[in-house]
């Protein structure tokens, strides 16, 4: 097995250099395009686009008579455009929205392109030998002229992509703010789905039509969960759509019964659920983590307001406060009351001395301020917003949390400074 991984590194074999290469190129092209099909919200499409093809490759084989990669790609290219063309009438045309005639249409072309390659397979011609690889993908079956015409499309798409990068981006973003400013929407939108085609018809080589929506959209999917910045979201999908296309090589070379094109696809997926669980920021552990955080300072700020109540009540902040008396203020439960006051304590908000719990100093600014702001928002509510003052706590208690220092002194000015709330009681200062 080592033999074999040192082997297939060092690329010495002409085969494995062509297979590597090729998966790597198509993968990382289909990448960078699907980045803008995935913002677009246009993710079927490349699936009905990857399904239409197959007619055009078997029309263009039974049209010349051989499997020469320039024919088969214009045919693919050909019956894919058509596809759009149908859908886009169809959507104009009748009462069926988008997904439905994608649905349509892609059952009806893949229909007719699995017959036509039927057809082809029992009309004795040798020469559809390996025809059916467009089907589920052969990347281990890339030669010479098939890599010089697939490198040739994914450079060309590459380089188009590079050069209108920034308006691909505005219509990604803003349609009708591109329309304002006078660019021609319909023209990029038509350059943009002629590269979406032309990706599908360079990929198909390696995975096939059936998983080909794969390659476009999980690179895209996965790389959003890393970053808010599109250059550096196409660069990651890339990144991730080449490290697929070489595990797959790889694998298929240290294992010939292992296919490339769907290793390919399960690397792309395990690197997609590596992003949603693991992703900073946007991942399943990051947002339960906040989750867990946000969830922790509400509990932590309302123990905090509870006792500044506790003492406007008996006019002395700093005395000395049970357990029981902190729970019945605002029904606590028992074990994320005892957790509160002992961070609290760990932070410095608060002192225990005999079972008893008291403020310090910076523990009562915090109370005093979550206080005033739950106060503040209430009379905001009532004043602006004309909802009764019986209906206001439950959206104070909410908001109370999470008003910055820059929204509380707007309130402040908005409301003139105020003494009160709707319920008559002091604001704190």
């Amino acid at each position: 097995m080592l033999q074999n991984l040192l082997d297939f590194l060092s690329f010495q074999d002409i085969n494995v250099r062509y297979v590597t290469f090729g998966s790597v190129l198509l993968a990382a092209c289909s990448a960078v395009v699907g980045c803008f099909t995935f913002l677009k919200k246009k993710a079927l499409v490349g699936d009905a686009v990857a399904h239409s093809v197959l007619p055009g490759v078997c029309l263009a084989f039974l049209a010349t008579g051989t499997k020469n990669p320039v024919f088969l790609v214009v045919g693919a290219f050909l019956t894919g455009w058509i596809s759009l063309i149908v859908i886009d009438w169809i959507t104009a045309n009748t009462k069926l929205k988008e997904d439905t005639a994608i649905g349509l249409v892609l059952s009806v072309f893949f229909g007719i392109g699995i017959l036509l390659l039927t057809a082809i397979q029992h009309s004795g011609n040798a020469s559809q030998a390996g025809l059916d690889s467009f089907l589920f993908g052969k990347a281990a079956a890339l030669v010479g002229n098939d890599l010089i015409v697939f490198s040739t499309l994914a450079v060309v798409l590459l380089a188009v992509i590079f050069l209108f990068f920034k308006e691909f981006t505005l219509i990604s973003f803003d349609l009708n703010f591109a329309k304002v400013i006078g660019y021609p929407v319909r023209k990029l939108e038509l350059l943009l789905t002629t590269l979406t085609v032309l990706a599908v018809v360079v990929g198909i080589q390696a995975v096939g039509v059936v998983l080909m929506a794969a390659m476009l959209i999980t690179p895209a999917t996965a790389a959003r969960f890393w970053t808010d910045k599109l250059p550096v979201m196409v660069l990651i999908a890339a990144l991730m759509g080449a490290f697929s296309g070489f595990m797959g090589a790889l694998v298929s070379y240290l294992s010939p019964s292992m296919p490339t094109g769907p290793w390919v696809v399960l690397v792309l997926s395990i690197v997609a659920l590596f992003s949603f669980m693991f992703a900073p920021k946007k991942g399943i552990l990051a947002r339960m983590m906040l989750q867990r955080s946000n969830q922790r300072k509400i509990c932590d700020e309302n123990i905090l307001k509870a006792m500044y109540q506790i003492g406007e009540t008996d006019k002395d902040f700093f005395a000395e406060r049970k357990f029981e008396l902190i729970q019945e203020k605002r029904l606590f439960q028992t074990k994320y009351l005892k957790k509160g006051l002992n961070r609290l304590k760990r932070e410095g908000y608060l002192q225990k001395k005999n079972n008893f719990w008291k403020f310090t100093k910076e523990g009562f600014e915090k109370g005093k301020r979550v206080t005033k702001l739950h106060r503040l928002w209430e009379l905001y509510l009532t004043e602006y917003l004309r909802i009764a003052i019986d209906h206001v706590h439950d959206d104070a208690e909410t908001m109370e949390h999470i008003i910055t220092p820059e929204i509380e002194e707007r309130l402040e000015q908005r409301l003139h400074y105020p003494t009160v709330d709707p319920h008559n009681t002091q604001i704190p200062k």
